[in-house]
């Protein structure tokens, strides 16, 4: 199974499991066994011998994980002491030995540490958050955690944590919360991460080691545990058995977001947004499992399940109006018995849409295709079987058609938030825009540089195309956006360059292969093997596909690309492999005057032009160190923050799936990217009616 997907989508949980993972109290220990160990052992070797680098497992390596390792768990520096630190650091150059042992109890030393400091912290938390605090005085808060040492004692993290409540007291504040409201979330928020961290599990912290030490390699390699592994496939693949319904954490209960129709609670009926999910029996038994303050990711596992299976769900209806929430409990609960289905995952599909650009743009009539690819997904079991199975092609297919039948004109293929997936998915997808040809390249460390072609002659779509990318547009995005740039198939608009990753991970089960007849599930590595590149030779790591055609956007300021990754691998070229350009269809004297037609429009709308001086003050304040705790002070930053906020949460939310319906809404950056394709088309127009008269 190779993979090229990079940039984190978290996909919202569609509930639906195989195990009932054992509940955990706050006394109960992590434990990591002799399977553990073995795991290690395994994903050592394996890392050695299959990562593209080949490195060897070190004390260069125990160090850089010991320094990772300790990060995870406390990354703001709130909770370890310099003694913890001094006190773990006597193994900096023992983890590479004990790895190879099987010995992970370091692991488990380390989160229990760390579970001990945050009980020990939480009783003052509470005190500190019902002090009161003085909002006119001039202190600051330092931003970025690597500027500070550890703490030297106790004293020292209290006046750390008096200013983070204090700043976490004015962030609420100035969003025009009462501060006893304030004061009531805080409590809520810190107590549910003590509860969170009392249900973390031995794989959990195993997945977290492993992964601590393959990140010190290069950014993409990771250990999947087999419960994160089952998420990876439902990712890809685009399905799962379960019961069909969207979830999330809300103030200690599992609230139904969505009912995803076609599954089964969709069919049943009873099961609607707003519900609260309190009790769960995953044999549809009369055992439920009390389910509130329980970890998401615990409760998703209760409700997944093989298809045909029955659960049973213990559901809290929402209150009548003007009714206490204690009021009536027994009255609104609910227990429901549902049957697992096969769920199809819908928002992660291709999608397309024809817009009338007259609709939006006054005088400018074209049919305008709107592509819209969130991810290259495939279903990699499916397809050894054979038939029917899904594809990222298979789908952009059938919308080309549609396409082609409507008499669409002009195409714009939208990759942005397309943080990537399957390899073979960006070759047969760029394939249908090209005649024949090299697609990408792939240089493997022991054999040498391959070129994989497009095996399909037939071109799906001839007219004019535009495809846009952003900073979060990598791996199997860039391949394909790469291959029409190199082709001239078409152009390139968005951000000033992709996100930059040009590595290919490979996902490999982690098996001991001196034991024949070993059943243990270890899991699997997500291993850097190989790097890709461009037919004409560059790599995109590091530096992405540039667009043709820049627009102003905060991310292209923004420290996100894979350039700012720690141990990220560097750019390079080959030679550039056998192909030729589809035709004339992008010159520089088009890309020229595509640039400056834009750049006419932008420099008198007044929301890109809000959007470069929201770019002015960031970069003002890039540099700053601190936080003002002020209040004044804080609230006039604020307001300058607001639309930068906004859209870095759009950014989260679509990478996370995206919550609107309009694949392409009517925004002031859409309208330009459709200007922008329609001034391509009618100048190629003009250029062939100009041929033509000679």
């Amino acid at each position: 199974m190779v993979t090229l997907r990079t940039v984190s989508r978290c996909t919202l949980l569609l509930a639906g499991v195989i195990l009932v993972p054992e509940s955990l109290t706050a006394a109960d220990k992590i434990v990591l066994t002799a399977e553990d160990g073995k795991t290690a052992q395994i994903v050592a070797a394996m890392v050695s011998s299959r990562h593209i680098n080949h490195p060897e497992v070190n004390d260069a390596l125990s160090e850089k994980l010991l320094t990772r390792y300790l990060e995870i768990w406390d990354p703001q520096k709130l909770y370890l002491l310099q003694s913890d630190i001094d006190e773990f650091s006597a193994e900096k150059t023992a983890l590479d030995d004990k790895l190879l042992k099987g010995d992970v109890q370091f692991a488990a030393d380390v989160f229990e540490r760390f579970r001990s400091r945050m009980d020990t912290r939480a009783p003052k938390l509470d005190a500190l958050i019902d002090m009161e605090y003085d909002f006119t005085v001039d202190e600051d808060l330092i931003r970025d955690a690597k500027e500070i040492a550890w703490a030297a004692n106790e004293e020292e993290l209290d006046e750390r944590w008096r200013k983070r409540i204090k700043f976490d007291l004015l962030m609420l504040k100035m969003d025009d919360t009462d501060l006893a409201e304030a004061r009531k979330r805080l409590h809520t928020r810190y107590h549910t991460n003590q509860v969170f961290l009392d249900q973390t599990e031995a794989h959990e912290v195993l997945e977290l080691f492993l992964s601590s030490m393959t990140h010190c390699l290069d950014p993409h390699s990771t250990y999947m545990s087999p419960q994160t592994l089952e998420d990876f496939r439902i990712d890809m693949e685009l399905k799962l058995d379960g019961i069909g319904a969207r979830l999330k954490y809300d103030d200690g209960y599992t609230l139904v977001e969505e009912v995803i129709q076609g599954g089964a609670a969709a069919t049943d009926g009873r099961l609607q947004k707003g519900d609260k999910i309190i009790g769960v029996s995953f044999d549809a038994s009369d055992n439920f499992v009390d389910v509130i303050e329980m970890k998401l990711t615990k409760v998703v596992d209760m409700i997944r399940g093989k298809k045909g299976t029955k659960v049973k769900l213990k559901v809290l209806k929402p209150k009548e109006a003007n009714e206490e929430e204690t009021a009536g409990i027994e009255r609104r609960t609910q227990i429901y018995e549902l049957t697992r289905t096969e769920v199809k995952i819908t928002e992660d599909e291709v999608k397309g849409k024809i817009l009338e650009s007259a609709d939006w743009i006054d005088g400018r009539q074209t049919k305008v295709g709107i592509l819209r690819i969130p991810a290259f997904y495939r279903d990699f079991r499916g397809a050894t079987q054979g038939g029917n199975f899904k594809s990222t092609a298979r789908d952009v297919k059938v919308v080309l058609e549609e396409f082609n039948k409507q008499d669409v004109q002009v195409l714009i293929v939208d990759l942005r938030w397309n943080g990537g997936g399957a390899l073979q998915e960006a070759i047969e997808v760029s394939g249908l825009f090209i005649p024949k040809g090299s697609v990408v390249q792939v240089k493997e460390p022991d054999t040498g540089v391959q070129a994989f072609d497009d095996e399909d002659p037939e071109m799906y779509w001839r007219r004019p195309m535009v495809v846009v990318c952003n900073r979060f547009s990598a791996s199997a995005s860039e391949i394909f956006a790469g291959a029409i740039k190199d082709y001239r198939r078409g152009i390139v608009i968005g951000d000033r360059t992709t996100h930059g990753k040009g590595t290919v991970q490979n996902v490999v089960d982690v098996a001991d292969r001196r034991s024949l007849f070993s059943t243990q599930d270890h899991g699997a590595l997500k291993l850097t093997i190989s790097k890709f590149y461009r037919v004409n030779g560059d790599s995109t790591q590091t530096k992405g596909v540039t667009s043709d055609v820049v627009l102003p956007s905060l991310l292209n300021v923004r420290e996100i690309g894979e350039d700012s990754l720690d141990n990220a691998l560097e750019f390079d070229r080959i030679e550039r492999a056998n192909y030729s350009p589809f035709s004339a269809q992008v010159t520089d004297a088009i890309l020229s005057q595509l640039q400056q037609t834009s750049e006419t429009r932008l420099s008198v709308d007044k929301d890109f032009m809000q959007i470069n001086r929201l770019i002015e003050k960031y970069l003002e304040r890039k540099n700053d160190k601190t936080i003002s705790l002020n209040e004044s002070v804080l609230r006039a930053e604020e307001e300058e923050l607001k639309q930068e906020k906004k859209e870095e949460e759009e950014a989260v939310k679509q990478a996370n799936g995206g919550e609107k319906k309009d694949i392409f809404p009517e925004d002031f950056y859409n309208k330009e990217l459709v200007n922008i394709s329609i001034d391509y088309l009618e100048l190629l127009r003009s250029l062939q009616t100009t041929k033509a008269a000679k």
